[in-house]
């Protein structure tokens, strides 16, 4: 779209018009520069094509710590690399490693440095050979750092880099309406040597929020990202993105400031390299979530965080009402856009992306459902300063033990069930490698941290994990197969494309169904799913199979015969009735 001259014309106005909005016109002039030399591009620029899908039906995430896999006195991530080169090169195409930074806490989460790789996963040239093979989404942690990072430490010496790079606060500023996903103090104090300051803490002490009213960190922030480019990776993940902006007084959350310092990385990706994606990690009310989408112009995705929760309490319930109606509701991602569809992460279930879809008894029922199958429910403090449940911490395949009436033998039919409904709905599929591997509660590893997060964060022993998958009566090889063949199924459906069309059925409370077509129209596929124990048969009238076509069953290889009224659902069995 025009010359590297234009090109640089127009990346210029677009930096200077997001600036005045973040900074006001009489700083921003002074931002626009830098912002643009921290990005370092080359000779030539143009901007990008609007509403491109740079991903397909054959796009999946394995979300996976450097580490789940380990083998002694190797770096995770060439254990990581052979393994998934061995065992789901076919299944899968993308590979989210949660942070493999140096850090201090939160498995991750708490940040040392920015720009170096964590001993014990590695070095930036593992991280370049993963990114040769698979595409490559790193955790772009921007809203706080650890306390114990060089920055911290110059803040508390009072000196630069880091001095004026944090949230400070007071102990008498209005910080009432502040929404919070834990339950630790918001504000704590520091000696610094210029005496005693107070600082923001989102989610904990060690993990101090950083302050982006000041534009150097804007700056600092470019500049990583740009060094992250450089790594190979192409996909950032805007890890608790929402809090970036605070302002005593309110909620801290989803300020349009905030919106608008996505949509400037947006425009800085967009013109080094239009592939780039950026991911909002935004674990909030449905409503609030789609709200960074923008107008195709902020993330690319956004992780469809009411999903879990809603698809494991339609499977544990027998009862579709609340996944289907939400489902309703969803809008069609625009042409450049597209949602993440996960069950399952290091993370818990979520609960707040319950609220207005799942009543407060039906919240508890599945809290207490998935209590009785070993699970831990993560607190929170709400606004009137109480407890608030904020997450389920619990391995998938034990969060599907059973259903509300107790533990029973279909829990694998469950576990493929909510793989199988996931992969069939509109957007890009994200799989957790304790999902693929059907890997249970880690009760060790929890009573080691005193974590509740730690029993879904396992890290196998390769030795240990081979002879299990080669083992076909485990647990983990009977999920392994069901889950990868899935993957490998789905990944060669043109109506899987994530911005396919999509559309719910109505087929009653105990049987899921969506059409999907392809964007030629040449595909469509029925995906149906027995969300009960109990058989059931479908009534094909209601499916409005078109009559002239061959029908077929894409996961059993059974055909829909001419004139065939009903199709037999057993427990959890789901269909993909396919035209080709």
């Amino acid at each position: 779209m025009g010359d590297s001259k234009d090109g640089a014309k127009r990346l210029r106005a677009r930096v200077r018009a997001h600036l005045d909005f973040i900074y006001g016109e009489s700083k921003a002039k002074d931002i626009v520069e830098p912002v643009i030399d921290a990005m370092r591009y080359g000779s030539s620029l143009s901007e990008p094509e609007p509403y491109q899908n740079y991903w397909d039906e054959s796009d999946c995430w394995l979300i996976t710590y450097a580490r789940s896999v380990r083998e002694p006195d190797e770096p995770g991530l060439r254990t990581l690399k052979r393994f998934c080169d061995k065992y789901l090169s076919d299944a899968i195409n993308g590979v989210h490693v949660l942070p493999f930074y140096p850090y201090s806490s939160d498995d991750g989460f708490a940040i040392v440095d920015y720009v170096s790789v964590d001993d014990r996963a590695g070095d930036w040239e593992d991280v370049n050979e993963l990114a040769k093979d698979y595409r490559l989404m790193a955790d772009f942690v921007m809203n706080h750092g650890s306390s114990q990072s060089q920055w911290f430490q110059n803040f508390l010496k009072r000196v630069d880099p880091g001095k004026d790079y944090y949230k400070e606060t007071t102990p008498d500023e209005d910080v009432s309406q502040v929404i919070r996903p834990r339950s630790t103090p918001l504000r704590i104090k520091v000696e610094t040597s210029d005496g005693d300051r107070w600082v923001w803490c989102t989610f904990g002490p060690d993990q101090i929020d950083f302050d982006f009213a000041n534009p150097k960190v804007l700056v600092e922030f470019v500049k990583i990202m740009r060094f992250y480019l450089e790594q190979g990776v192409r996909v950032f993940r805007m890890d608790a993105v929402a809090f970036l902006w605070k302002e005593p007084g309110t909620t801290s959350m989803h300020d349009q400031r905030t919106h608008e310092i996505i949509k400037l990385f947006r425009t800085l990706v967009d013109f080094y390299d239009p592939s780039t994606m950026l991911i909002t990690e935004t674990n909030v009310p449905n409503r609030d979530n789609l709200t960074y989408f923008g107008n195709s112009n902020e993330a690319h995705a956004i992780y469809n965080f009411s999903l879990p929760p809603l698809l494991i309490d339609a499977l544990v319930t027998g009862d579709c009402r609340h996944l289907k109606t939400w489902m309703m509701s969803l809008p069609a991602a625009r042409y450049g856009t597209a949602y993440l569809n996960f069950i399952a992460s290091h993370d818990g279930i979520g609960l707040r992306p319950t609220a207005g879809l799942l009543s407060l008894g039906e919240r508890d029922r599945l809290i207490d459902t998935l209590g009785s199958f070993g699970g831990n429910v993560s607190m929170r403090t709400g606004p009137d300063h109480a407890p608030e449940p904020y997450e389920m911490n619990i391995s998938l395949i034990d969060a599907l033990a059973g259903t509300t009436e107790g533990r029973d033998e279909f829990q694998l039919a469950r576990f493929e069930c909510a793989h199988a409904i996931t992969l069939a709905l509109a957007g890009i599929p994200a799989v957790y490698i304790h999902s693929v591997l059907g890997t249970p509660n880690d009760y060790e590893r929890l009573a080691q941290t005193g974590r509740y997060r730690s029993i879904n964060r396992r890290r196998w022993w390769l030795e240990e994990l081979e002879a299990l998958l080669s083992d076909p009566a485990s647990l983990q090889a009977r999920a392994f197969d069901r889950i990868t063949t899935l993957l490998k199924l789905r990944r060669k459906q043109k109506a899987f494309h994530p911005n396919a069309i999509q559309f719910t059925m109505q087929l009653g409370l105990e049987i899921f169904g969506v059409w999907r077509q392809s964007n030629d129209r040449e595909q469509s596929i029925f995906s149906i799913s027995n969300v009960t124990k109990e058989a059931r048969d479908l009534d094909l009238d209601n499916v409005n199979l078109v009559s002239n076509e061959r029908w077929t069953d894409l996961i059993s290889g059974v055909e829909i015969q001419e004139g065939q009224k009903s199709l037999r659902l057993e427990p959890y069995q789901t269909v993909w009735l396919s035209n080709q």
